[in-house]
This record gives structure tokens, sequence and C-alpha cells, in this order.
């Protein structure tokens, strides 16, 4: 049984995880219907990379068969696709900055090794994404699509993210071969 507050934790970082893949799918559309392609298939992506971090956080809440209730506090709003950049950039560095350094830090306090490990595999992923984030939003602000050479890969073990032709050797931050990653 994990101990209750890093409960508390997972269950808030579960929710918002769960509701950013689902926020990041409907900015995938409106970007489609803006034209921006590639900026569609790195919502996409990352929505998936997101559905792994919430993924991992449940099956450390595999014992704590109850009925919980989860909140997430997740931003909301649907805008242009400047506009859900924006509000994705906000997201990710939230939890970049403030909520899993504080989750990581409780799960070290309280000896939660698999919940820290599930905090520190989607900050380090979350990184990746408020940068791409960042650079597909000044393109997207000039009026230009995302370039995206090749594919986005993603390491379905941690959310990791990368862009190229090819995936990684190994993911840097599980370990995973990059032959098990997903290509977007």
């Amino acid at each position: 049984m994990v101990r209750p507050m890093v409960k508390e934790a997972l269950l808030s970082a579960y929710a918002g995880e769960s509701m950013a893949q689902s926020r990041y799918r409907a900015f995938a559309e409106v970007a489609e219907k803006e034209g921006f392609k590639n900026v569609a298939r790195l919502f996409r992506a990352i929505a998936f990379a997101e559905q792994v971090h919430a993924r991992n956080h449940l099956k450390v809440l595999k014992d704590e068969f109850k009925e919980e209730k989860a909140c997430g506090g997740a931003p909301i709003g649907l805008g242009n696709t400047s506009q859900n950049l924006e509000l994705a950039i906000k997201g990710e560095e939230f939890e970049i900055n403030e909520m899993y350094p504080a989750y990581i830090a409780l799960a070290q306090a309280q000896g939660e090794k698999a919940a820290e490990a599930t905090f520190r595999w989607a900050l380090e992923a979350e990184k990746i994404h408020a940068e791409l984030y960042r650079k597909a939003k000044e393109y997207v602000d000039r009026g230009e699509d995302f370039p995206i050479d090749g594919y986005i890969w993603i390491c379905p073990v941690c959310g990791f993210t990368y862009i190229g032709k090819e995936p990684p050797e190994r993911c840097p931050i599980c370990g995973l071969l990059g032959k098990e990653f997903v290509k977007f």
C-alpha cells in the first residue's frame, strides 16, 4: 500500500496527465484544421506520452482499489493553435517547476521508490515536451508549420520524446531499446 500523502500525489498526477492527453488530442484537431499538420502530429505524439505517464502513476496505485477521486487541476480552454501551444507550455512548465519536483521530494521522504521513479520519468519527459512546444509556437506565430525531419518517437515505458528519422538506440531516461518506441 502506498502511503497516504504519496497516494494523493499519484492520484493528482494521474488526473493531470489524463486530462493533458485529452486536451492535446483536442488541440491536435484545431492544429489540423488550421493547416499545421506537424503541430497536430506533435500534439498527438505528446498526448500518447502523457497517457504513458498516467498509466505509470496508475500502476503504482495498483493495490489501492477503492472509490477514489482524482483532481488534476489542469488548465482548460480551446483556442487557436498558438493559444493552445501557450496553454500546453504553461501546463508543462507547472509540472516541471512545481508539481513533479514536489512529488519527487515527497516520495523520497516517504521512501516510496516506485512513485519516485514514475514522477522522475514524467519530469524528464515533460522538459522535452515544453521545449518542443516552445519551438513549435515560434513557427506557428510566424504562420509556419513546425518542421519535423522524420518522425516523432515516444518511449512507451516513460514517455521520452525524440524527433528523428530513427529512434535513439536506447531511451536516455529508462533504458528501453529504441526499436520498442512508438512512431508518430
